[in-house]
């Protein structure tokens, strides 16, 4: 049997049926279908100017998610480019101190007060990094730690307790505020 003739058979049982309406018969009246028929359209309606209400508080919110992305953009661009302003005015008296220093150098007759004048600017200085975070890697004499130290060469060394710890700070590190910002370079004993 072919597919047509099974197409065939299926249409002429069909035909035979009774057809089963969606309503029973006498159930509404004939106002019954106007009314939900409005009924539906008002609902209809009410979803229309709902849909329209939430498109509109959506782009609202769009707008204003927009704005805000593009204020907050603005701000820390101006944040960073002003970033350091508040540290370069505090640096201002240090480099004011060094020029100073360095006019009583070419005039000095007496080296000892110009010594003096320079370890007190040095001191100031240390001070002001001090004052931002910045803090020395103490390292000479500790364990070798390759978290905290960054080892240059090894070098041979006559005592016992030497051994795996920094015997010379080629350069100093530091720390800015627990962060290690610059490694200190040493020399480990072996």
């Amino acid at each position: 049997m072919t597919r047509k003739d099974k197409i065939e058979i299926m249409k002429q049982e069909t035909k035979g049926r009774k057809k089963i309406s969606a309503r029973p018969a006498g159930k509404f009246k004939s106002e019954q279908p106007d009314k939900e028929m409005e009924k539906i359209q008002e609902e209809l309606k009410a979803f229309a100017e709902k849909t329209v209400e939430l498109q509109d508080k959506y782009l609202r919110l769009s707008a204003e998610f927009d704005n805000y992305r593009k204020r907050t953009h603005r701000e820390k661009a101006e944040m960073i480019k002003t970033a350091s302003e508040d540290l370069l005015k505090n640096i201002i008296p240090v480099v004011d101190d060094l020029e100073r220093g360095l006019n009583a150098l070419n005039n000095a007759r007496d080296m000892e007060a110009v010594k003096q004048g320079m370890n007190l600017i040095y001191g100031r200085f240390k001070e002001f990094l001090q004052l931002q975070g910045l803090k020395e890697i103490e390292a000479m004499h500790q364990d070798f730690n390759t978290d905290f130290h960054e080892a240059v060469t090894k070098m041979p060394v006559p005592d016992e307790s030497l051994k795996g710890k920094v015997v010379d700070v080629i350069e100093k590190g530091y720390y800015l505020h627990d962060k290690v910002i610059r490694y200190p370079k040493v020399v480990v004993g072996e």
